[in-house]
């Protein structure tokens, strides 16, 4: 029996015999592509090339790429467990041509694979091809139909035609698509699941297990405008997918994806931890709950490995809500305590040869996962009790519906994602009022959502469909000001390449060759000026498509156009940032030095006022850690030693040692920085290498100075440092400075003393405290004393007594305290109590429950007595306190109050 190990081999393997480029799965967080929350598919990486606004390294392709469908169209977590084939996180096996082979060549190459390679039996195998769309005037894809016959032994009576809905592929409301062909299996009729189901039949695309789809043939081969309409593409494209957990499945002869060596040791150890076995039946809460942890755990080591940590927005929140289902489906197996981190080496085990990344971040990973359990933890038990309470009113309401209120007090009070109150209540056979719930959501992401508006449009959704020229833009590296041509802008209609800009108009321009720097890997996009005579254009920003650098900005004086000769000129501040970025480096070196070899940088912010670094690490680094890694970055930048860069092969670079960022997307070659190396040919000698692209010093000397002035935590198990050099550390020592002369006027000491005399002033201050606190004591003492003289000479009515009196100055805690005090001793009463404090008057008033249902309430009585002081207040019925400006009034204001009690007791 094939391990899914080899099966995946197998895959790669064969498709590299078909001159094949294997190219490594991308990061599941998609990167520089804000559209997608998660990678969902294996074409994401390619989603520049299809959109024309890339060209392809390699005309032929295939991988395995990591997927995650929890949202949008493409979200099975609701159905992870119930069944044996849905997942959240799966493994993509595709197969690419970029304008090379098309269907012909697709097709026979997965016969040949599943039949031969594999050995499936062709006699259990289906296609389908699509029947075309009249709306769209499209015909029937009758040369894929034909194919499967003519070259393969697929008999055309098992070649069956199916809708758009099934076998048309599109990426988006607009752009590239075209028809798809599938092939299915027919795992014979005692896989079906829908037996129970009057009328069900057992067919292709019919619902059932019996038949599953296995592969996904995708011809593109038409681009859909805006409008709808369909135009043929001039280049072709072949985009395949099949499920690697599904095809385990099949080639171990297991009637569940959860049985296959993909899940099982997961499976197996959550017994072990749990004391529960698993069975491997459907419908079973105890083999739902294995199912899901084992699904949910794999899902999140993956989307935290590549950056997707726990939060309350975007993927974090995805994230965040697989890990709380997990949770709670633990609770099925008895588990109270954090236990799903302790599932993270298992996985590693599992995926680990085919995707290294897991396993260099386990350590993260699972410290990560366990701060989130426990967070959750806290509030989980709590919350069960109020769906408890929720679910009981809905069961005796007649729609059998928890109100949308319950469900959103359960998400933002407990942390209770949707989709977890919505699972927990169809297990009572209740539902809940989601569209109450969207609109409470929707009123507090109104609440939240920041004043200023963003254009609709971004500059990659005005250019879609079209491709851009690439940009010569090497001359950031060595100047700070280049002659260039403007060959287009890019406005609200898209690329252009003819016509004239006027003033005031907001566009991004398109040069042939620029020293500006695009944003990219934490460094900010530049800023400054391009000019033409009078001309000036001033850029706010600068911005990469593909290979297209575009400078984002408006025209303030004359007007430009294509073809027009210009002066780019970066602003002066990229000295700065040039600097910040080098420390950037040379702080990770100096974290790795003191914190450990295991500090990965997680993400950063290089600008011209200041840097910032988030790297992993389990807890808070010393102050005397922080000291040794300033002082390692401040010796080094004393002795001055050269940088240096050199682009080289990606595989030698990683051999050299040289560090990636984690997630980052790099090309066959990289940009290396490296620091303390005398030139390029020692690169091997540099104490620090980096794959970057950014801008640098070209030696330490220059950078200055390096200060840390914040260390925090941003989430569990990743750190922050931010940090000053240059002019913004030069300003930042002179406040320093200024605050220090300051001090040593005003406590009439040599700044070398200030330590010394602050320190004995705190212990001063302490030694008051506790001075203070001891008076207090004694003084509630007195009040409690006071208040119950005023218990004993009390009036009553009936059981109820009358407690109202001035009492001498106090704190309100402690006068509170005497109200409670008196509650209790009297039973019955109506308490109203005032003092002064530094010419300020103030109330409290407390009544006991049962003179409360008679009407009497402390916060009615408080609200009519504070006028009385020149003062306002309020309260609950129990206790209420009000403040005024009048201390004179306080023995009329009590006499006010004796007034109403008595009048309401009497009533």
């Amino acid at each position: 029996m094939r391990s899914a190990k080899q099966i995946r081999s197998d895959f790669i393997d064969f498709f590299k015999s078909k001159e094949h480029e294997f190219v490594p799965s991308s990061p599941i967080v998609p990167v520089a592509d804000e559209t997608l929350l998660f990678a969902n598919a294996g074409m994401n990486q390619f989603k520049d090339v299809f959109l024309g606004l890339a060209s392809a390294e390699h005309p032929r392709v295939a991988n395995s790429q990591k997927c995650l469908r929890v949202s949008g169209k493409h979200n099975d977590l609701e159905e992870v467990g119930k069944d044996t084939y849905h997942h959240t996180f799966f493994e993509m096996l595709g197969n690419w041509s970029f304008d090379d082979y098309f269907k012909a060549e697709s097709i026979a190459w997965a016969w040949e694979l599943f039949t031969k390679v594999w050995g499936i039996d062709p006699n259990h195998l289906w296609a389908t091809v699509f029947a075309g769309h009249e709306a769209d005037g499209l015909p029937a894809d009758e040369e894929a139909a034909g194919l499967w016959p003519k070259v393969t032994s697929l008999p055309a009576e098992r070649v069956l035609r199916f809708s758009r809905k099934d076998n048309f592929w599109e990426m988006g409301e607009t752009g590239p698509c075209g028809p798809c062909s599938e092939i299915h299996i027919d795992l014979g009729p005692d896989r079906c699941d829908m037996k129970h189901v009057p009328g069900h039949q057992c067919r292709v695309n019919g619902g059932c297990a019996r038949y599953i789809e296995l592969w996904n043939l995708v011809f593109i081969q038409y681009n859909r405008q805006p409008g709808g309409k369909l135009v043929p593409l001039s280049a072709k494209y072949v985009d395949t997918g099949a499920g690697l957990e599904r095809i385990v499945a099949v080639m171990q002869n297991k009637a569940s994806n959860y049985d296959t060596d993909l899940f099982m040791p997961i499976i197996e150890r959550t017994g072990q931890i749990t004391g529960h076995k698993y069975s491997s039946k459907l419908g079973s809460k105890t083999d739902n709950a294995f199912r899901v942890i084992a699904d949910h755990v794999r899902a999140a080591v993956f989307a935290i490995t590549d950056g997707a940590a726990p939060s309350n927005e975007g993927r974090g929140y995805v994230i965040r809500r697989i890990l709380r289902r997990a949770s709670r489906f633990g609770r099925e197996l008895g588990m109270h305590e954090p236990f799903i981190y302790k599932l993270v080496p298992v996985v590693v085990d599992c995926l680990g040869d085919a995707f290294e990344e897991i396993r260099h971040r386990a350590d993260y990973v699972s410290t990560v996962i366990e701060s989130e359990e426990a967070s959750f933890g806290r509030t989980l038990d709590r919350g069960i009790e109020i769906f408890n309470t929720a679910a009981r009113r809905a069961q005796k309401a007649a729609d059998k519906i928890i109100s949308g209120d319950d469900a959103f007090q359960l998400y933002d009070t407990y942390g209770f994602p949707l989709d977890l109150t919505q699972l927990m209540a169809e297990e009572r056979s209740l539902r809940v009022d989601t569209a109450k719930f969207t609109e409470l959501m929707e009123q507090q992401r109104q609440r939240a959502r920041a004043a200023s508006a963003r254009d609709s449009l971004s500059l990659t959704d005005k250019v879609s469909g079209q491709v851009l020229p690439e940009t010569e833009d090497l001359y950031k590296y060595r100047a700070d000001q280049c002659d260039a041509a403007i060959i287009g802008f890019i406005d609200a209609e898209g690329f252009q390449t003819k016509g004239r800009i006027g003033t005031g108009v907001q566009v991004g321009l398109v040069l042939d060759k620029t020293c500006f720097y695009a944003e990219a890997g934490g460094q900010v996009g530049d800023c400054g000026l391009i000019t033409s005579g009078d001309v000036r254009f001033i850029v706010e920003g600068t911005t990469k498509i593909a290979n297209c650098i575009v400078h984002e900005g408006r025209l303030v004086k004359g007007t430009l156009g294509v073809g027009d000769i210009v002066k780019a000129i970066v602003a002066k501040d990229r000295a700065a940032t040039k600097k910040n970025h080098t420390a950037t480096h040379l702080l990770q070196w100096a974290l790795q030095e003191v914190l450990g070899k295991s500090v990965a940088q997680q993400g950063s912010f290089v600008g011209p006022e200041y840097l910032r670094f988030d790297f992993t690490y389990p807890k808070a680094p010393t102050p005397e850690q922080l000291r040794q890694v300033e002082t390692l970055v401040k010796e080094k930048i004393a002795a001055d030693p050269p940088v240096t860069w050199t682009v080289m092969a990606k595989e030698q670079a990683r051999k050299l040692g040289a560090m990636a960022l984690f997630g980052e997307k790099y090309g066959n070659e990289v940009r290396v920085v490296a620091i303390g190396a005398e030139d390029q040919n020692h690169i091997d000698e540099a104490f620090s290498r980096e794959f970057c692209g950014g801008t640098h010093v070209d030696r330490l000397g220059i950078i200055g100075g390096f200060k840390i002035t914040k260390e925090e935590s941003i989430s569990a198990g990743v750190r922050r440092i931010t940090a000053l050099t240059g002019p913004a550390l030069a300003e930042h020592l002179d406040k320093a400075g200024e605050v220090v002369d300051a001090l040593s006027a005003m406590l009439k000491v040599p700044s070398e003393s200030l330590l010394d005399r602050v320190s004995r002033l705190m212990e001063d201050n302490k030694k008051l405290s506790r001075e203070l606190k001891a008076a207090a004591r004694q003084s509630g003492s007195d009040v409690m004393a006071e208040a119950r003289e005023l218990l004993a000479k009390c009036e009553n009515i009936g059981q109820a007594s009358i407690i109202i009196g001035r009492i001498s100055t106090t704190s309100i805690e402690q006068a509170r305290e005497a109200v409670d005090m008196l509650k209790k001793k009297a039973k019955s009463a109506a308490i109203v109590l005032g003092f002064d404090d530094e010419a300020r008057a103030t109330l409290l008033a407390g009544v006991t429950d049962d003179l409360i249902k008679k009407g009497l309430k402390a916060g009615d009585i408080v609200r009519q007595i504070a006028p009385i002081v020149d003062g306002g207040g309020g309260g609950r019925p129990q206790m209420a306190q009000a403040g005024g400006k009048n201390p004179e009034k306080i023995n009329d204001a009590l006499a006010r109050a004796a007034e109403l009690v008595k009048e309401k007791l009497n009533a």
